[in-house]
């Protein structure tokens, strides 16, 4: 599988983010030399600053605008288009912390809300409180393609080795976080928390962040990387503007799992990780 990862700047405007990936997806489709990826995947909150206040004033509902526009940009390249998130609002009101996921047709595949919120004070360093404006959603996510399952999950999601397992334990051989570590986190768990998912797991995980914007209220760690299932990085950015495209042999998944039979030799008899049925 040909992957293409896109760490992207935020600008305030909502139309110039989605102008900028537009015109970074045709650039790889039908300009690059290094060929046409199966799918793309850019960052967390990728049309909106990261700051709590702005995610109503930028939120839409399904259906809407942007989701209508990032369809037509799977359907017009042909590829599967994880764009990373958007403030998503629905019926009543709430606002999520949304990521979209379309075929090669634009049909939606897959819709994960945001299910641990980034509430957080770090002594000396990053205080965030997405509950202020923001819902948690309930739901592990995974979704198919003719490479395999996939899961998806947003950022602070990732901490929590629970729902990686739950997607793996659902068939996922290769696992999508848009996210937006900070310059707090980043350096400390940011290379960790990834190797040790990828392990635990024996999954590829794929981190994709937006770069830093110094003149940002909020500064992002950058450092897209991609993760194989034997733990090793295999690729990653620092924290400027830059696009990869990367061939992923997904089938290590099987391989590093028939070798060091983990997933198998869990003790059921002892312990068990089980899903509550999920709510709408």
């Amino acid at each position: 599988m040909k992957i293409a990862q896109l760490q992207l700047p935020v600008f305030e405007e909502k139309e110039k983010n989605l102008d900028q990936l537009e015109a970074e997806i045709q650039r790889i489709c039908k300009d690059s030399t290094e060929g046409k990826p199966d799918l793309i995947t850019a960052g967390e909150m990728f049309t909106c600053p990261y700051e709590t206040g702005k995610f109503p004033e930028y939120a839409e509902p399904a259906g809407g605008p942007t989701w209508k526009r990032l369809s037509g940009m799977a359907a017009e390249y042909g590829v599967y288009l994880s764009p990373g998130t958007i403030p998503e609002v629905d019926e009543e009101g709430k606002v999520y912390n949304t990521a979209f996921v379309f075929d090669r047709e634009g049909r939606q595949i897959a819709r994960h809300r945001k299910m641990h919120l980034f509430d957080i004070q770090v002594e000396g360093g990053q205080s965030f409180r997405e509950s202020d404006t923001l819902s948690a959603g309930n739901e592990v996510t995974v979704f198919d393609t003719e490479f395999g399952r996939a899961g998806i999950c947003v950022c602070f999601d990732f901490r929590f080795p629970e729902l990686a397992r739950l997607m793996v334990l659902q068939g996922a051989r290769f696992i999508l976080v848009p996210a937006a570590f900070n310059q707090t986190t980043g350096p400390a768990h940011w290379d960790v928390m990834f190797r040790s998912r990828a392990i635990d797991n024996q999954c590829w995980t794929i981190g994709t962040s937006p770069s830093l914007n110094p003149e940002a209220s909020y500064h992002a760690w950058g450092h897209s990387l991609v993760v194989s299932p034997w733990g090793d990085i295999i690729s990653e950015m620092d924290e400027v503007p830059e696009s990869r495209v990367l061939d992923l042999d997904i089938t290590e998944t099987e391989r590093v799992r028939e070798q060091l039979p983990l997933l198998s030799a869990r003790r059921e008899d002892v312990y068990t990780l089980n899903m509550k049925l999920q709510m709408e």
